[in-house]
């Protein structure tokens, strides 16, 4: 059963408007550009976000600073002015009628300025982006260009501080005019608002690029799913297809075993004489029933090979008496059709560990395909080569890598050689077309599928020979032979070759 995915989160890119400076702008950026500006103007920056958390801070104590806090109650009354100075939103329309606030809109600016007890006071700039208020810069304290002496607030909140003292630090301090300081404000406003604008644009890439690989990511996702069910449900179909055909093929094998043996005794005379029309007719159903028997036979044998029933019994063997008998079985039918079939063995000892009768049936199978294509006056070739076999060389013909099979090769004893016994099966027929070479193992495929086609059969034979090569650790493939013809080769390893590969049976085969 699938488990069910909780579907990710909806993202609206184009609506993501909702900017945190923290969020799109490096905090180490907003630190070098508050320093840049103190270093330039001597004042003292700060960046805050609409929330009121400090973002970026750069200045240094004024001399004023430090007298007022060299007291408790200096301390408390600093603390609270900085804290109303950071909390106000300068896009407000509310006005503070205790002086302390005084809005810049005279200046072209849409900043405030925040009075100080100290006679300093603070500029407040606020940051916004796409109409919407995503921060504020705060400058100073500062003072003011018109600013004599300490004002009576400051003597009123601290009645013990020393007024002169006072009057001489302030009067020490660098002046701003209101056009110069609106300049520089808005300086700062326009380059962080620039810096959010592009970090901004970055950040909804970014997140439209996340959002894209996860979509991709998610249908990908579903796409497997769904192909895991069709493959699964495919296997389901073709279990059931291998049973029918095993079922339907065992069933049909019994009666026709009766109509080609009374079929073979009616030809025989035992229910008496047959006139020369009868005898053609008996023999006509005998050939019948063995063609079909042969066809019940390749199904039967595809079924037990893709079931895993069919058992295969090795013992070391040599692989040209096979061959011998398969040319000496096949040759009285070739020589009758016109095709000679040639025999070439190497006599290199090479022991296989094999089982004899089922590769006998995979060479009955090339050598008949091989005739059957080849027209009369042309000619069959069977060599049977031994050569040595690199580390995974087999596994580089079945189109894998197998490290097991390399390391476990590599670490045989140097002094035995890895061979293998290679049989070559070349025709001079009509050959099979370069995009049908990788089909021609597939079960029920044949080149030539039309109704008018000139030789027949199922297309199960090449299926089932490549299934008992491979169960034999080996390989079969076609090569080019151009202009005509066609090359089948089978390699096989050799018994000592094959033990030190990894144990790799084909779960299509039992041992």
């Amino acid at each position: 059963m699938r488990a069910s995915r909780v579907p990710p989160p909806a993202f609206d890119v184009v609506g993501d408007l909702n900017v945190r400076i923290e969020d799109v702008v490096d905090r180490e950026d907003l630190f070098e550009m508050c320093r840049s500006a103190q270093a330039l103007f001597g004042l003292g920056v700060r960046v805050y976000s609409s929330e009121g958390a400090l973002l970026a801070n750069e200045g240094r104590e004024l001399s004023m600073c430090g007298l007022v806090n060299e007291t408790a109650a200096g301390r408390a009354a600093c603390g609270a002015t900085v804290n109303r100075a950071k909390s106000v939103d300068p896009l407000s329309s509310a006005e503070v009628s205790d002086g302390y606030l005084a809005r810049g809109r005279a200046l072209g600016a849409d900043h405030v300025v925040h009075a100080c007890f100290t006679g300093l006071a603070y500029r407040i700039v606020p940051l916004v982006y796409e109409t919407r208020h995503v921060g504020r810069i705060v400058l100073g304290p500062y003072a003011p260009a018109d600013m004599k002496e300490a004002p009576a607030l400051l003597v009123r909140t601290l009645p013990t501080l020393d007024r002169q003292e006072a009057n001489a630090r302030l009067l020490g301090l660098p002046r701003f005019e209101p056009s110069a300081l609106a300049q520089i404000a808005q300086h700062l406003k326009t380059a962080l608002e620039v810096i959010i604008f592009s970090s901004h644009k970055a950040y909804l890439t970014s997140k439209m690029h996340l959002y894209s690989v996860r979509e991709s990511y998610r249908t990908l996702e579903e796409k497997n799913e769904r192909l895991e069910e069709a493959l699964a449900r495919l296997k389901e179909l073709d279990r059931l297809k291998s049973n029918f055909l095993g079922t339907v093929s065992h069933e049909l094998r019994t009666p026709l075993t009766s109509i080609i043996g009374y079929s073979e005794m009616l030809a025989d005379g035992i229910a008496g004489p047959l006139a020369t029309e009868q005898a053609e007719f008996v023999d006509t159903i005998h050939r019948k029933g063995e063609q079909l028997l042969a066809l019940i036979v390749g199904l039967l044998d595809l079924s037990k090979l893709e079931s895993g029933t069919m058992s295969l019994r090795y013992a070391p063997m040599q692989i040209g008496p096979t061959l011998k008998e398969v040319v000496s079985t096949l040759a009285p039918g070739a020589l009758k059709k016109g095709v000679e079939v040639e025999l070439a063995l190497d006599r290199t000892f090479c022991e296989l560990a094999g089982d004899a009768e089922r590769l006998r049936q995979v060479f009955v199978n090339l050598v008949d395909n091989a005739v059957k294509f080849t027209p009369k006056g042309g000619k069959v070739t069977v060599t049977a080569t031994v050569r040595t076999i690199e580390p995974g060389a087999l596994s580089e013909v079945r189109g894998t890598s197998d490290v097991d099979d390399i390391g476990i090769v590599l670490l045989a004893a140097p002094h035995l050689d890895q061979k293998a016994v290679e049989v070559t099966i070349t025709d001079t027929g009509i050959g099979i077309p370069p995009a049908d070479r990788a089909k021609v193992f597939d079960a029920f495929y044949q080149v030539d599928s039309s109704a008018t086609r000139e030789h027949g059969g199922t297309g199960l034979g090449l299926s089932i020979v490549r299934r008992i090569v491979e169960a034999h650790h080996g390989v079969v493939s076609v090569q080019a032979n151009e202009p005509q013809g066609t090359i089948f080769v089978v390699t096989l390893p050799s018994a000592h070759a094959r033990r030190v590969m990894p144990s790799r049976v084909p779960p299509a085969v039992r041992p």
